[in-house]
């Protein structure tokens, strides 16, 4: 009884205090220089205007995050308050609280991945710590450009990811009914919701498959697509904005800039170095999912900067989930 408890202090302190531990330093031990989050009193402008108004869940949590701690530290802490804006304004204090939230969530999420039909070399709960640790670093390493949405973008896409791995050796139906309500609800996150489709598409989608005629996996792909396209299509039909799809065309910033150069490097030497982890079917897996990706990858280089590397992230924790989980039923041509 008392190592089962020694265990839960331990997977309490790696999973939730060493994490938030390492996110508080990110967020208040150095300062960005990408953006001024953190004398911005209030949620700025933009987020309401062009792609960032459909972005309606992190939009709704920062202004009334923000007006909820205003009101506590105004009426319970005010004696704090002096201390507190030394730091950065209350609204920036609100992004660290909703962003650590889902920081920690995330790694719970990650946890239960890692343990659930792990490869042989990670059955042991130390060798697990080690992935686990080095996935918790690359989220935190990329919050140098800290946002409103994409903590909460990475829990939702790994919520998924769990709940896709779960059907795929299953086949429960609750599973998929959970998958598409975690891409349903995550489209007014962020549109990386549409990579939860690629991933499924990288588990099931089999040539060998169509050529025995059996196009079972479709109707499923179809229902997840439903999830993506409906409340995609339902926010640019209610929220009008004169920028519906991108803000702009950076194409030829992301190769000229040495700092876009820089963030590709990073990209692709981390999804490379993931690679290199994978066996023979998590290579095959995280190709697939490459591939099944191409959109996203497209956009990100036509309308996305590649200096901000968060948007390489759930590429870089797909190729460590793909490299610690032993896939079943897979067929390697």
């Amino acid at each position: 009884m008392l190592k089962t408890f020694d265990e839960k202090i331990n997977g309490f302190l790696f999973v939730i205090i060493f994490p938030f531990l390492l996110f508080f330093m990110a967020y208040y031990g150095f300062e960005s220089s990408y953006v001024g989050l953190k004398s911005m009193e209030k949620a700025p402008d933009f987020m309401f205007s062009s792609v960032y108004a459909y972005r309606v869940i992190p939009n709704y949590l920062s202004v009334h995050v923000t007006d909820m701690l205003t009101y506590v530290v105004d009426h319970y802490l005010y004696s704090l308050k002096g201390f507190l804006l030394k730091s950065g304004t209350l609204f920036y204090h609100s992004i660290f609280l909703i962003n650590s939230f889902f920081f920690i969530i995330s790694s719970v999420v990650l946890n239960s991945i890692f343990k659930f039909k792990p490869i042989e070399l990670l059955v042991s709960v130390n060798s697990r710590r080690v992935i686990h640790l080095l996935a918790v670093f690359f989220i935190v390493i990329v919050q140098y450009v800290p946002t409103n949405c994409d903590l909460i973008a990475i829990f939702f896409y790994l919520l998924g990811v769990f709940f896709t791995i779960k059907y795929f050796h299953e086949r429960k139906p609750g599973d998929l009914i959970a998958l598409s309500i975690v891409i349903f609800i995550s489209t007014f996150v962020r549109e990386t919701a549409c990579l939860n489709i690629a991933f499924f598409a990288a588990l099931f989608v089999n040539i060998q498959d169509f050529k025995n005629k059996n196009y079972s996996v479709v109707k499923d792909i179809l229902l997840l697509v439903a999830a993506f396209v409906l409340p995609y299509a339902g926010l640019r039909l209610v929220i009008r904005q004169e920028a519906s799809f991108f803000e702009g065309l950076y194409l030829i910033k992301n190769f000229t800039s040495p700092y876009n150069l820089a963030g590709l490097l990073f990209g692709g030497i981390g999804l490379y170095f993931t690679y290199r982890l994978c066996g023979e079917e998590g290579r095959l897996i995280l190709k697939k999912y490459l591939f099944f990706s191409l959109p996203y990858l497209i956009m990100i280089t036509l309308v996305g900067l590649f200096w901000e590397t968060r948007l390489f992230l759930p590429l870089i924790l797909t190729g460590m989930i793909a490299a610690s989980h032993k896939f079943k039923n897979i067929h390697i041509s």
